[in-house]
């Protein structure tokens, strides 16, 4: 079934809920590196602000993600994990990208000590590695990305689940549909 993310809007100091669908995921087959590097490419030309939620165990591919994501926008340096930065900022063709690991996290709190959450408003992109590590205070993702590494797979190989959870989401999934390389699994 559906999974629902529920979300309050305020007008008029009457609160109306507003309710958007996350959307089934769609996957895709990673058999090699080189297919992580065209999905980040693909995803990279669909979104232009937002929060997007990186899902998986440790070596899954997240950071990977992240640098081919950057990369295919012209960025040239280095893309490291903010293991224990927690925040990697990158300026990439005028637009600010937010790198952010919480894998050190013991307490979601830690999430509002370190004052992260004026990022999240600061009109960028942000890609958030181990967001349940900062939940419940963590905004919503408009996209959720799982990478895993199924049982028995080539050592490079993955599998991405990407699934919309706003309407922002939604648009950008429907572009990655469209234009897809590799094509859905």
């Amino acid at each position: 079934g559906l999974v629902l993310s529920l979300w309050q809007c305020y007008r008029s100091g009457y609160p109306n809920i507003i309710l958007f669908a996350m959307s089934y995921p769609v996957k895709f087959t990673l058999n090699h590196e080189q297919n992580t590097e065209k999905f980040a490419k693909v995803l990279s030309q669909q979104v232009h602000s937002g929060v997007i939620y990186l899902i998986g165990d440790l070596g899954a591919g997240k950071t990977t993600f992240t640098r081919y994501f950057l990369q295919s926008l012209g960025h040239q340096g280095s893309v490291k994990s903010p293991t224990y930065t927690l925040v990697e900022v990158h300026v990439v063709s005028g637009l600010n990208f937010y790198h952010f690991d919480f894998y050190r996290f013991n307490h979601a709190e830690e999430y509002l000590d370190a004052g992260l959450d004026e990022y999240f408003s600061a009109g960028g992109i942000c890609l958030v590695e181990w967001p349940e590590k900062a939940a419940p205070f963590l905004p919503a993702a408009d996209i959720q990305i799982e990478l895993r590494v199924p049982p028995g797979t080539a050592i490079d190989g993955r599998v991405a689940w990407i699934s919309a959870a706003s309407a922002r989401g939604h648009t950008c999934l429907a572009g990655v549909k469209s234009s897809s390389t590799p094509p859905p699994a």
